[in-house]
């Protein structure tokens, strides 16, 4: 038989197949439900799943995988006054004693967030927070600059009272035009911008309940000028927060063991500092991440389960019924074969129209739970192919049976049974 003859059959059984599901609408509705649940349960896992993947991704690369992180942690009133008996609190001494101390950090950061109470310009007013950093805290934490330049060295030497906007505080304090060379003023005192972050850069969140971001409403000025300009609270740290570069081929958590020692040391025993290891985060979202994808496929492969058992109802159910066509069809010369072939792609008709209609339903699901629960979500190839091919193939499983059934029924009897 000819290439085409092939195809000719094949298209003339596709056909026939999806005449079969106009002519019992209901029954087929009900049996795509199954298959409809669980390839939507299924994309939209994968989406939200690969979403949360490439933020996490992001966030990490923010910190900076092979960075390690030093936190200060807050304490009031007489808990602060006891801590300062022993513990002076997180200070460029830190950073000072840690880069001559340990071989393996090739590089740092610190910042200090100012506690304003008037952030303006002539244009407008931001909500924004200001912080005062060091000018490597922008290569460290993956910030760009996408306007005018970054804060330097010289700006910290000689204190210069200069700024760099996140680019929502820049729209804020300079809704008419570009904020470059214009002047802000924080509490009391006139900063000049000097430079913006571009717009790419992430917004808030937290991961493994450690916060993260809000570049975009920042505004960053030299350490060294808030630290001589802006008024601080009597005993509160020095520094907000330290970021060490690691060296390539340390591995950061046992580089955290070091750090530890030091600090312990420096700070008399006082935990009032916290390190944060950004590569032992990322492992432990990528665990919990796994753990929800195990759950839910679960879920989505039970749904799917009693979709194929739903299809598998439906084709015995046809058999019953079309007994004397498949009599008549024998009588006429098919082959077993040939009815095997046409109640297989029956079924692989329902489980695939299940699938096209369930990926539809995944990807609006997907949008659904990003709006509800601001969860970001990313549309991945790879889970509409397994989607797919997991729908033909529970096609096949389930009409495998039903086909070789129909095929094995004797024609007299079959005709007779009419």
């Amino acid at each position: 038989m000819s290439q085409y003859g092939v195809i000719g059959r094949y298209a003339a059984g596709i056909g026939q197949a999806f005449d079969e599901m106009r002519h019992h609408k209901l029954r087929t509705s009900l049996t795509l439900l199954g298959m409809v649940f669980g390839v939507g349960a299924v994309i939209a896992m994968l989406s939200v799943g690969e979403g949360a993947e490439r933020e996490a991704l992001k966030m990490i690369e923010s910190m900076g995988v092979k960075n390690i992180l030093v936190n200060a942690r807050s304490s009031d009133g007489e808990a602060l006054k006891s801590i300062r008996e022993h513990s002076v609190g997180l200070s460029l001494r830190d950073v000072e004693s840690t880069a001559q101390t340990l071989p393996f950090v090739e590089g740092w950061s610190a910042q200090k967030q100012v506690k304003s109470f008037s952030l303006f310009s002539r244009d407008g007013r931001s909500d924004g927070t200001v912080m005062g950093v060091t000018p490597s805290y922008f290569g460290l934490s993956a910030l760009h600059i996408g306007k005018g330049r970054s804060l330097n060295d010289n700006d910290e030497a000689y204190y210069r009272q200069v700024a760099v906007l996140g680019p929502e505080a820049a729209r804020s304090l300079f809704p008419q035009g570009n904020p470059l060379g214009g002047l802000i003023k924080i509490n009391h005192q006139w900063f000049e911008v000097v430079g913006v972050l571009s717009e790419g850069e992430q917004s808030q969140s937290k991961i493994q309940g450690v916060k993260l971001g809000g570049e975009r409403n920042q505004v960053f000025i030299p350490l060294a000028t808030a630290l001589k300009k802006m008024n601080f609270k009597m005993l509160e740290d020095e520094l907000d927060s330290i970021k060490l570069a690691i060296a390539d081929g340390v591995e950061p958590s046992l580089a955290a063991k070091s750090l530890g020692h030091l600090f312990a040391r420096r700070h008399g025993g006082e935990k009032d500092y916290e390190i944060v290891v950004p590569a032992d985060l990322l492992a432990q979202h990528q665990k919990t991440q796994q753990i929800f994808n195990i759950v839910m496929a679960c879920v989505a492969g039970i749904s799917l389960l009693v979709g194929g058992i739903g299809i598998m109802n439906i084709m015995l159910a046809t058999i019953m019924e079309r007994t004397g066509e498949i009599g008549l069809l024998r009588a006429l010369g098919a082959r077993r074969k040939d009815i095997a072939r046409q109640f297989l792609i029956e079924s692989i008709a329902i489980s695939a129209t299940g699938g096209v209609i369930g990926i539809v339903v995944g990807l609006l699901l997907a949008l659904v739970i990003s709006a509800a629960a601001g969860w970001p979500v990313a549309w991945s190839p790879f889970a509409v192919l397994l989607s797919l091919g997991v729908c033909m193939t529970i096609g096949i499983g389930f009409g495998l049976y039903p086909a070789q059934k129909a095929a094995r029924l004797d024609p007299i009897v079959a005709l007779q049974r009419d």
